[in-house]
């Protein structure tokens, strides 16, 4: 198959990407490198032993979506390309709106004219705002606490209404919990431009003597050690959930909605000691206030995806701290 990515360069398209090639697929990039930087192009096509197609555009531009469409024959598409910051979204809404709701629907009125009608959509785990009950499965309510995750639940409803009224749309909802790691080559990771709001970025950027220390934001929450607990999950084991729901869009319903995650809850704290061990940097740390939009405790029910994909997590947090501190250190060393 040609897959469109939109957003493949960024840090979870591109692993997507490479995961795509080696399935046997062929992989076009769009991304705009608003949060990517185009080097990644190049990186992506030595790792995966030949050039990738890489097109630089915005998924908000019609003409140039139309164009795609036009110029290649594409069967599916994986679309990761938004904005993702959930205190940002809660300072600028109307951008992550015009964006994230707005680009899902110039994407899908360009799909619609040539037929491509299958989709995997890259939705969050913020969808499901401050849980009920822990796991969380794939029918627990939706009630999205932030800007950011409301965009989501809003193309989910976009993508579900299109799977229920036209048998021809065929939609994977993938509900991310927590990417962290990096590619094990250390030439692709985590890398935003801009200051980072993802913990494991903050946390290298402290290991490389950036930043002083970390700041937890909150230290009050009602776990273990007061800190938010998330369900981490590596970025390569999340890229190949992507090829086994791709793989699944051609049988069952015709929409379908999955956890990816690893079902187990780590908490901030948790997550710096892993990262201390396995990197032999310490990461010293000071308290601020909780951020706005952030919940307690997040981790996933992965029974559905292993029993419907055949897809599990493999990947610890060791192997999650030692991949990011391999690419940070590389990319350090190189700047």
């Amino acid at each position: 198959m040609q897959v469109l990515l939109t957003g493949g360069a960024g840090y979870i398209g591109s692993h997507a990407a490479l995961a795509v090639a080696a399935a046997g697929h062929d992989p076009i990039l769009l991304d705009d490198f608003s949060n990517s930087r185009p080097a990644v192009i190049d990186r992506l096509s030595d790792l995966a032993g030949r050039p990738l197609t890489a097109i630089r555009g915005s998924i908000c531009d019609p003409v140039l979506l139309n164009s795609v469409f036009a110029s290649h024959r594409i069967d599916a598409v994986i679309h990761f390309a938004a904005k993702k910051s959930v205190a940002e979204s809660v300072a600028d809404p109307l951008a992550y709106y015009s964006n994230n709701v707005g680009g899902m629907l110039t994407l899908l009125e360009a799909m619609d004219g040539p037929a491509v009608r299958h989709i995997v959509f890259s939705s969050s785990a913020t969808v499901y705002g401050d849980p009920e009950a822990l796991p969380i499965s794939e029918g627990h309510p939706l009630r999205a606490v932030n800007p950011y995750g409301e965009t989501k639940l809003a193309c989910e409803s976009i993508l579900s209404d299109l799977a229920r009224m036209d048998r021809g749309w065929r939609v994977s909802l993938l509900r991310y919990f927590n990417p962290v790691g990096a590619h094990p080559s250390g030439l692709i990771g985590e890398d935003p431009r801009g200051a980072p709001t993802n913990l494991m970025p903050l946390v290298t950027r402290v290991a490389l003597g950036e930043s002083p220390h970390l700041q937890i934001f909150g230290r009050d929450y009602p776990t273990a050690d007061g800190t938010a607990v998330r369900d981490y999950v590596h970025v390569a084991d999340l890229a190949e959930g992507h090829v086994a729901a791709l793989d699944a869009l051609g049988r069952g319903d015709a929409l379908q909605i999955f956890n990816l995650g690893t079902g187990r809850g780590t908490s901030v704290l948790e997550l710096v000691a892993a990262f201390e061990e396995a990197t032999g940097v310490a990461i010293p740390c000071i308290d601020a206030d909780r951020r706005s939009g952030d919940v307690a405790t997040l981790y996933a029910a992965v029974e559905k995806a292993e029993r419907e994909l055949g897809w599990r997590a493999g990947r610890g947090l060791q192997e999650m701290c030692s991949d990011s501190w391999r690419f940070a250190s590389q990319a350090h060393r190189a700047s």
